[in-house]
Order: C-alpha cells, then sequence, then structure tokens
C-alpha cells in the first residue's frame, strides 16, 4: 500500500471523529513525537503538540507500569477550557483528539477505541 493511501485513511478517520461532537481537532503521531496524520483545526503547533503528547503518554505508561496498575488505557487531561485525550493506537502510533470541556467523554472514548484499532492496522500494512 503506498504512503499516500495510508495518509488518506487516516485521515479519513480523523474527520469521522468529528462526528463525535465537541472535538476541535485530532491527530495521530509516533511514539517518537512525530506528526503522522492531523486534523487540527485551530492555530495549534502539531509539531510541539506531537512532542509534547509523546512524552506525556510516555512518562503514563512509565507511572503505570512502576505502580503494577497493568497497562494503559488513555490519558485525560481537562483544563479550564477544555480535555486532551489520548490513547495508544498500536506500538507505534498515538491517538490525541482535543476537545470542548462539554464532550461526551463515554461516547468520546468508545470511538476513539475503534479508531485506534482501525489506525493501527493501516500503520501496520
Amino acid at each position: 500500500m503506498t504512503k499516500g493511501t495510508k495518509q488518506s485513511k487516516l485521515k479519513n478517520i480523523l474527520e469521522d471523529l468529528d462526528n463525535i461532537g465537541d472535538i476541535k481537532g485530532s491527530i495521530v503521531i509516533s511514539v517518537d513525537g512525530l506528526v503522522i496524520s492531523s486534523n487540527i483545526k485551530e492555530g495549534i503547533d502539531t509539531d510541539t503538540l506531537a512532542a509534547m503528547s509523546a512524552a506525556m503518554q510516555g512518562a503514563a505508561e512509565t507511572a503505570v507500569s512502576e505502580l503494577k496498575q497493568g497497562g494503559l488505557k488513555q490519558v485525560v487531561i481537562e483544563s479550564e477550557k477544555g480535555k486532551m485525550v489520548s490513547i495508544s493506537a498500536g506500538e507505534d502510533a498515538i491517538l490525541i483528539i482535543l476537545a470542548n470541556k462539554t464532550i461526551n467523554l463515554g461516547l468520546a472514548l468508545l470511538e476513539l477505541s475503534k479508531a485506534a484499532g482501525s489506525i493501527s492496522k493501516i500503520i501496520g500494512e
């Protein structure tokens, strides 16, 4: 499969996440903090977002491992203006959404889990 086809499939998944509602943007990054595919609409530096998110995910994985809490499921950050959720998308990628604070987190996590599975398959092709 060509890189262009993978990119278009990933972009479609990110665009489909917009149907959840209250999502401001989404991005797929490598575990090393590089942008793989992005659907970030606001004036956010995606390279900085990717690098910080990979570091955050890595720190969270280390923490749950050291505390013997099993595998990391997701990281949820809640701020005054919104939420950020990251979830592993296989061994090589991380899926992140930026959302309004009013997002239905249960529905979002369900859809993120499905999307992460699809992303993992695409990246593994």
